[in-house]
């Protein structure tokens, strides 16, 4: 792997922090399975909007605004 320093004049404890961050994550990479993601995130999912009736427009609609779970 290289490493090039494009912008700028690190020192050389600025230089071994950002290897060593790069190094880390690479490990953490190559350990982790492929494809494995946390659970979804309830606020993102689409079934959790879906699943609820929306409520009738109407003149009082206005009051109904909030929808709890």
């Amino acid at each position: 792997m290289n490493i090039k320093v494009v912008r700028g004049n690190p020192t050389p404890e600025e230089l071994a922090a950002a290897l060593a961050v790069v190094r880390v994550r690479a490990a953490a990479a190559a350990v982790a399975p492929s494809g494995a993601e946390g659970p979804a995130d309830a606020w993102a999912d689409p079934a959790r909007i879906a699943a609820a009736r929306v409520p009738a427009p109407g003149p009082a609609s206005w009051t109904r605004t909030y929808w709890p779970a």
